[in-house]
């Protein structure tokens, strides 16, 4: 299972994407930082299909709220949630900040503050997270990594529990932290943000360490 906090994309088109990078992914190999929030509303909050939603968010989070039949509205929201937005407006922000004083649910697919870009690091969607807050004084529920909420809906989704799971991927704050917060085994790969010596100084220590995903493969066939 393949898991993104990226919340602007539909999961088609991160499998259309992997695909022409030659990685096949099944329909139901692909979970999305949306889908996951989409699920944790229907499941966890009990929301039902006609639920009206506050969305601040791209394609991925619109058309994965849908999908369960939520509303999308702009005013009266059980609940508001919070995805990248990179065409977002304060009239957005101050319509958000009124449902959250208003008593909606806040739910932020995931927190990274910062992403990067063909232009160096941009404002993620945890900057605008943060401005609510800050503007409201009330605290998302965070879905993505590094919380465990949408590795442990992975985990449902494939049927399969802790002990027959490891989380693999290249961040030691993200991916290695929310596997240890849902108490997996944690895989980390030296092709992308961590580097060897940052695992030494991490209090969040992955379980095995490979430079690449070759030397894992190679570990795997032993």
């Amino acid at each position: 299972m393949c898991i993104t906090n990226n919340s602007t994309m539909t999961a088609a088109q991160f499998r259309a994407k992997l695909g022409a990078m030659g990685v096949r992914v099944g329909d139901g190999q692909l979970l999305t930082s949306p889908q996951a929030t989409a699920v944790y509303l229907r499941e966890t909050l009990g929301l039902r299909p006609g639920a009206r939603i506050y969305p601040i968010g791209e394609e991925g989070l619109i058309r994965s709220l849908l999908a369960e039949r939520f509303v999308l509205v702009d005013e009266d929201a059980d609940a508001v949630v919070c995805g990248l937005d990179r065409r977002l407006t304060y009239a957005r922000l101050a319509g958000a900040c009124s449902a959250l004083r208003r008593g909606a649910r806040f739910i932020a697919t995931n927190p990274d503050h910062a992403l990067p870009t063909e232009r160096g690091m941009l404002p993620g969607n945890g900057a605008t997270v943060a401005y609510l807050q800050a503007a409201t004084g009330v605290a998302p529920t965070v879905i993505g990594k590094p919380e465990p909420t949408m590795l442990r809906i992975a985990m449902q989704l494939a049927g399969a529990g802790a002990s027959e799971t490891a989380m693999l991927g290249d961040g030691l704050h993200t991916d290695m932290l929310a596997g240890e917060r849902a108490g997996v085994a944690k895989l980390l790969v030296l092709t992308g943000v961590a580097r060897r010596e940052d695992v030494r100084a991490s209090a969040t220590q992955p379980d095995y360490v490979f430079d690449d995903l070759p030397a894992l493969q190679a570990a795997l066939a032993v």
